[in-house]
């Protein structure tokens, strides 16, 4: 018996990266999967890349139109879900003294406002006893010059887990956070608004502050958020599952 045998799992940012891995890992323990993204062209290709059981929605969580299109289509197609993987999130650098008002409210918006609509949203399809795995960043509980912005957006995410957890014990629905560290996606190099030269620097710095010694990779993540998804994980809620090589625990 597969892990998600029959499950229905929505993952946001689904195209790319962590998320795109996740669904992919969904699918082979047998999970029908919805993802999300804002790029139709991405999502093609990653349903393509998934090859079954995957259906894709065009949308930007922090547009909550686009968040009713998306349940919409999976309460059309399954009507109801399982596991939730909100997953979407930005983060671009900026110090605190260059930071400008569209910088903060682009992070928020996507990292507080849209995870929590895109929870909020899904209640009403959700299964009870299902599970909610939320994306956080191993910012949540450390210093990082330039992105001070996103990781209080990731302690909001962390402080989501443990509220929810409690607001929706009696439908036996658990809610745990997960922080990554430096994963190897396109991200860092297209989304932070380094250059290629200073994303490359950024990343050996990363390896380096690792305690194992290098950043780890989408497969490992999909591996820990699979793991939260299934009954492997039934009595654990409410917690930040780090997976970050040691990065903010010693």
């Amino acid at each position: 018996m597969k892990k998600l045998e029959n499950k229905v799992a929505v993952i946001t940012g689904g195209s790319s990266g962590i998320g795109l891995a996740t669904a992919k890992r969904f699918v082979e323990e047998g999970a029908h999967v919805v993802i999300t993204g804002r790029r139709e062209k991405e999502l093609k290709e990653a349903a393509a890349f998934i090859e079954r059981n995957v259906t894709t929605v065009a949308g930007d969580v922090s547009r909550l139109e686009d968040l009713d299109r998306v349940y919409a289509v999976v309460k059309e197609k399954h009507g109801h879900i399982d596991i939730l993987f909100a997953n979407a999130g930005a983060g671009t650098i900026a110090p605190l003294a260059a930071a400008t008002e569209a910088h903060f409210d682009q992070t928020f918006d996507v990292n507080v406002k849209g995870l929590f609509f895109t929870v909020q949203k899904a209640l009403p399809l959700f299964s009870n006893g299902g599970s909610i795995i939320l994306t956080s960043s191993v910012s949540n509980v450390l210093g990082l010059p330039g992105f001070s912005a996103y990781a209080a957006s990731k302690a909001a995410v962390r402080n989501f887990a443990r509220a929810w957890t409690l607001e929706l014990k009696d439908r036996k629905i658990r809610v745990n956070s997960m922080s990554p560290g430096p994963i190897e996606t396109p991200a860092l190099a297209t989304t932070t608004g380094l250059t290629p030269e200073q994303a490359e620097q950024a990343a050996a710095q990363f390896a380096s502050q690792i305690p194992m010694g290098r950043r780890g990779k989408p497969e490992e993540i999909a591996a820990a958020v699979t793991f939260l998804a299934s009954d492997e994980s039934s009595y654990i809620t409410g917690v930040d599952f780090a997976v970050d090589g040691g990065m903010a625990q010693v």
